[in-house]
């Protein structure tokens, strides 16, 4: 029975920690919209998105962790990554020189 209380208070833990990192990143960037994908054994991301197109990941031990910190934060979630979320990313000269490079293979 230890063992199982033990698991939840980390878990809680990691829950709040995540949350306050989100929490944190849509406050410097006038609100945030999320959304988490499972990444195998690593876990689950969490892409965020700010008002101002501001942009940064997180990764959760587990969907579940990923899911719960998403809620506590309060932040609007998306399905996919697509459509209208995704337009509203700024990319800045970095991003770009980072894709050309892959696809000449650089």
């Amino acid at each position: 029975m230890a063992d199982t209380q033990q698991v939840d208070a980390n878990a809680e833990r990691k829950v709040a920690r995540l949350a306050k990192q989100i929490s944190a990143f849509a406050k410097a960037h006038g609100g945030a919209e999320g959304q988490v994908a499972y990444i195998g054994e690593r876990g689950a991301r969490i892409a965020l998105v700010g008002e101002d197109g501001e942009w940064g990941n997180l990764v959760a031990p587990t969907y579940a962790i990923a899911q719960q910190a998403v809620a506590k934060s309060g932040i609007t979630t998306h399905e996919d990554f697509d459509g209208e979320f995704a337009a509203k990313v700024k990319t800045g000269a970095y991003e770009w020189k980072r894709m050309a490079g892959i696809q000449i293979g650089g």
